[in-house]
């Protein structure tokens, strides 16, 4: 299960706030306006899980097209790393 921190990282990417639990009232929104309302916070823990597969997707995809574009397999890249 997501945490409320995790959740506002990706509904309100560069918005500034502190979070001090997994509830709406334990946040504080820095520049005195919620970006979002109460509702889309709490729905965002549903879709928090589909949403970080979908990141960590993407970032292998990418991984794997600058692998291909360079030429050399994942087990070459962690060999030039080592």
């Amino acid at each position: 299960m997501a945490l409320g921190g995790q959740v506002l990282k990706m509904l309100c990417s560069g918005v500034e706030y502190t979070i001090t639990g997994d509830d709406w009232d334990s946040i504080d929104w820095l520049n005195g306006k919620a970006p979002i309302t109460k509702q889309q916070f709490e729905a965002g823990f549903a879709q928090y899980d589909a949403w970080k597969v979908e990141q960590e997707a993407a970032k292998a995809a990418a991984k794997a097209e600058l692998l291909e574009r360079l030429g050399i397999t994942a087990d070459e890249a962690k060999l030039l790393l080592a």
